[in-house]
């Protein structure tokens, strides 16, 4: 979601100016500096970024210059008058010599300095192709976008893939074998007759269940593999998928943790440990995408 843009143009005097970039954020937020008076252009760009964007955090930047008018010099009538009545009441009251021209012109807002008038329908003309610019600066600034996003495809494929050969290496785990299970199931009953001379049958069987269940982590595996899939689809598809891909990110953390917590066996264990460490991976460059 990181990216930079400029772009310039003139129209009817005037020479303005767009810079916009962006960094990541969860939501969109258009943040816009522009010049005093250039208000109305701000629903129709806030209108064009809401459209083409979705996530990130905007910095927008107008700057407007004008030429080809010389600026026009006003004389304040009521600022003058007051200058005078106030020289006129002090006349005789102070020794002092009597004012000059220069010195009662250089009392502010004695004289005005302005842009020269423009007409209403020639404003709306400009500020419709400042807008039109800002338009043009977005859209480049959008394919910076997307040439940073395949990039980021391409390392969250390979992070799917380190993903997918965690499972296949915990598929083939010797732990996972059936009579690695059996055995690990009738060593811990054991354990149990040794504290204890004083299971019954049912009881023995129904621990004997848990502990199996405890110890399978197919479910696990299966929703990772599963997970896998459907993250793959979304990166091939494109377009904004941060939000989608962020929660499979959680997803496979949450049975990353399972497994590690339902592993009694180091080699398990490890695989799991792995895990988490490329999944933490996944997650921190999904931040990155809209």
């Amino acid at each position: 979601m990181t990216g930079f843009a400029r772009g310039h143009g003139e129209s009817r005097g005037y020479a303005w100016t767009w810079e916009i970039k962006s960094v990541n954020a969860k939501g969109l937020d258009l943040r816009l500096r522009m010049p005093p008076g250039w208000d109305a252009v701000e629903p129709p760009v806030r209108a064009k970024t809401s459209e083409l964007l979705s996530r990130g955090t905007v910095y927008a930047t107008l700057n407007i210059e004008r030429h080809g008018k010389s600026p026009v010099v006003r004389l304040n009538e009521d600022v003058l008058n007051a200058v005078l009545g106030t020289v006129k009441s002090l006349s005789g009251r102070v020794d002092a010599d009597r004012p000059r021209l220069d010195g009662i012109l250089a009392v502010k807002g004695v004289i005005e300095v302005v842009d020269a008038e423009e007409g209403e329908e020639e404003r709306r003309a400009v500020e419709a192709d400042v807008v039109s610019g800002f338009g043009a600066v977005l859209a480049s600034l959008i394919e910076n976008r997307r040439r940073e996003g395949d990039a980021l495809a391409r390392i969250l494929c390979g992070r799917l893939d380190e993903i997918a050969v965690l499972i296949d290496r915990a598929e083939a785990a010797a732990a996972r074998r059936p009579d690695a299970v059996r055995q690990r199931i009738a060593d811990q009953v054991a354990a149990l007759l040794e504290a204890s001379d004083r299971f019954d049958a049912d009881r023995l069987h129904q621990e004997a269940v848990l502990i199996a269940a405890k110890a399978d982590v197919r479910e696990e595996l299966d929703r990772l593999a599963a997970h896998v899939e459907q993250a793959q689809k979304t990166v091939q598809k494109g377009g904004a998928v941060g939000r989608r891909l962020d929660f499979l990110s959680q997803e496979f953390n949450r049975e990353a943790n399972t497994l590690c917590a339902k592993s009694n066996d180091l080699e398990l264990t490890n695989i799991g440990l792995e895990l988490k460490g490329v999944v933490e991976q996944f997650r921190e460059q999904v931040q990155n995408l809209e």
